[in-house]
Parts: C-alpha cells; structure tokens; sequence
C-alpha cells in the first residue's frame, strides 16, 4: 500500500481525476446525450489522466536535487519511496499512451494532446525557470480540458465552452502569480525572474486582485445570456458559482488593503474556489433546459 501511495503522489492523480472532469464538462456542454461517443469520452478520459501523471512524474525527477535542498518530504523521490528511474520509466511508458489514446479520439484531440504534452515536457526541462511563461503555461492546463472535452465529441466548440474556458484560465493565472509573490525571495536568489520582480509586490497584488474580479464578472455570462445553453438561468449553476465568487471578492480585497496578506491561505482559499466553480461548471452543464 506504501507503494500504491507513492506512485499515486508522484503522478498526483488527484489533479488527473480534476482533469477528467473538466473534460467531461466540456463533452456535456458540447453533446449533453453523448450519443455514439461512448469510446471516444473514455480515450479522452485517459488521455488527460495519463498525460498528467507522466508528465508530473517527469517533473519530480527532473527537480529532484532541488526538491532535496527544500527538504520537500512530500515528495516521494526526496523521501526515497520510489527510485528516480520508476519516475522516469512510468514517463516514458504513460506519456506515449496519452498521446495514442488522444489518437483514437479524432485528430482534433490529437494535435491537443501533441501540442499539450510538448509544452508539458518544456515546461518540466525549461518554462519553470522563466516564472512568467510558466504562468500562462499553467493556467492553459487548467483551460485546455474543456476545450478538450467539446472536441471529442462535438465538431465545433460552444460558446459556453470558450467563456469557461477563459474564466478557468484566468483564475489559475491570478493564482500562479500569487504563488509568484510567495516564492520572490527565493526566485531572486536564484536569479529567477518573475512578475512581481518586474512590477513589485503591491502592484502585483493590483493585478491578481483585477483578474480574479474579471473571473467574477465573466461567470455571470452564462447565466444571463448564453440562451442556447443549460447555463442560462439555471441555480443549479448560479448557487454554487456566487460561492465561488464571493470567495473571489474576498481574496480580491484582502490582497489589496492588507499590509502582509496570508497568502498561504489566499492560495488555499482560491483552490478551494476553484473546485466549487468546477462543481458549478459541472451540475450547469448536466442540468437545465436548452
């Protein structure tokens, strides 16, 4: 059981099954009868699911040594759980199964999935380094299941698609530069260059603060005027995404009128957020009328 926990770490799988249902949201806005893509949504399934834990798994052994000067114990490589090269090979076994399984889909889903895992793989060897590029590169992993989900069983992407889409990728961006202002002692020594290094923290925080109320006004769109949709005028979407909002609005103020803002706990708060959005973004699209 040791074992099945340490590799469950390693490919943090949790983040997979998020993926999973991201990309379910976007096959249900997009075909909410799923008929005649029963395949097709299980190989998409398991494209995003083997995608992630390969390439997190290529990332805790690239980062090894680092991991081990930041004494990262909940990583199962510093604590010695797994060998470097289980890491390595479950890369080089899952990663090309991703990528075949995104194949049987359509070739849609397959130039995803190629331009997904490269940039993946980049991100692991190089992006990180350059804080800011990893940014954008963290928050179109967040956006680009939906996106995904709609074009493995649909021939065009919604409208409702897109604006999650975008609602999704600008909250995981305003997280990641939050993390950025966490890290910036660090990331200086390490001559690391990172948004708050060019703007400053307080200005930093302006703009986290501005994204994430931009999030809060885009999630009312659905709601209000995305007619063709199940979005539209359904509670079932709005209770859980005013949740989301408000927390939204929290984080927002409190970066910006206080002196040393838990920021900790802001990005905990914002993960938190962000699964209650992705339940609303999941009984919208399952529920309500078209």
């Amino acid at each position: 059981m040791s074992k099945l926990r340490a590799i469950w770490e390693l490919m943090r799988l949790e983040h997979g099954f998020m993926l999973i249902i991201a990309v379910l949201i976007g096959a249900a806005i997009s075909n909410q009868e799923f008929t005649g893509y029963g395949y097709d949504l299980l190989f998409a399934f398991l494209t995003a699911l083997l995608l992630e834990a390969s390439t997190f798994s290529l990332n805790d052994y690239v980062d090894l040594e680092v991991d081990k000067k930041n004494r990262r114990v909940d990583r199962p490589l510093v604590r010695g759980d797994l060998k470097p090269k289980t890491a390595l090979l479950l890369f080089f076994l899952l990663f090309p199964a991703g990528i075949l399984f995104s194949l049987l889909v359509n070739m849609r889903c397959f130039y995803i999935a190629i331009l997904t895992g490269a940039l993946a793989v980049l991100y692991d060897l190089k992006l990180k380094k350059v804080k800011f590029v990893g940014n954008f590169y963290i928050a179109y992993t967040t956006a680009i299941p939906f996106i995904f989900g709609s074009v493995a069983v649909s021939e065009h992407i919604p409208s409702a698609v897109t604006v999650l889409s975008v609602i999704a990728f600008i909250a995981s961006f305003g997280r990641e530069v939050m993390k950025d202002i966490m890290d910036i002692e660090g990331d200086r020594a390490e001559g690391v260059k990172s948004i708050p290094m060019y703007l400053g923290e307080k200005k930093t925080s302006v703009v986290i603060a501005l994204v994430y109320l931009l999030s809060v006004a885009l999630s009312f769109v659905p709601f209000v005027s995305l007619r063709e949709t199940s979005f539209y005028h359904n509670l079932f979407y709005l209770i859980p995404v005013l949740l989301t909002d408000s927390i939204f609005v929290y984080l927002s103020v409190g970066i910006m009128i206080t002196e040393n803002p838990p920021l900790k706990r802001y990005r905990n708060l914002s993960l938190f957020a962000m699964m209650i959005g992705l339940l609303a973004f999941l009984l919208g699209s399952l529920t309500g009328g078209r």
